[in-house]
């Protein structure tokens, strides 16, 4: 029997690609007994480039590497400040449906947030956390918390990226 919880699982600070492939190799070996894990970890200095990203949307990457990954999304950064998140879980099994479990992501994050004493929200038409006041014409400036998820086989890839104290 399966465990309702998924194990959780710190792997410290990992350079994305070698994480990335570890995460598309646990994901395609697993089988209908294998049970959710939820990865917390950090990356030094890296830009992700979604399948929606283009190139010119990586301004001033200098030395900071740019990796092309099979998520949805566009350019997203990740480095040491940054608590990311990769539940890898089974959502036919969960009962989600892919918007629902990105809504999940957005509600943890903001509860995460509340428990710390800074208020978030959500912003219409766009995936993520906020903080700041709603509406406000720069509120993109103030985005706390990045999600890109991937499904295959029912299977979720790839999370979320909570600006803590970003370096």
């Amino acid at each position: 029997m399966l465990e309702a919880q998924p194990t959780a699982v710190w792997w410290g600070r990992v350079p994305y690609e070698p994480a990335w492939r570890r995460m598309q190799a646990f994901t395609e070996t697993r089988t209908a007994e294998t049970g959710d894990q939820l990865w917390c970890l950090e990356h030094p200095p890296t830009f992700t480039q979604g399948m929606a990203g283009k190139a010119e949307h990586v301004l001033a990457a200098g030395d900071i590497p740019v990796v092309g990954i099979d998520r949805g999304g566009q350019v997203t950064y990740h480095g040491p400040g940054q608590a990311i998140v990769y539940p890898i879980v089974d959502l036919q099994r969960l009962g989600l449906g892919v918007h629902a479990y990105i809504r999940a992501l957005e509600e943890a994050a903001i509860c995460t947030c509340a428990a710390w004493g800074i208020p978030c929200h959500r912003q219409k038409g766009a995936t993520g956390v906020w903080t700041g006041n709603e509406g406000d014409a720069d509120d993109a400036t103030r985005k706390i918390a990045a999600i890109g998820v991937r499904v295959s086989r029912s299977c979720t890839l790839h999370g979320m990226a909570l600006n803590v104290e970003p370096q």
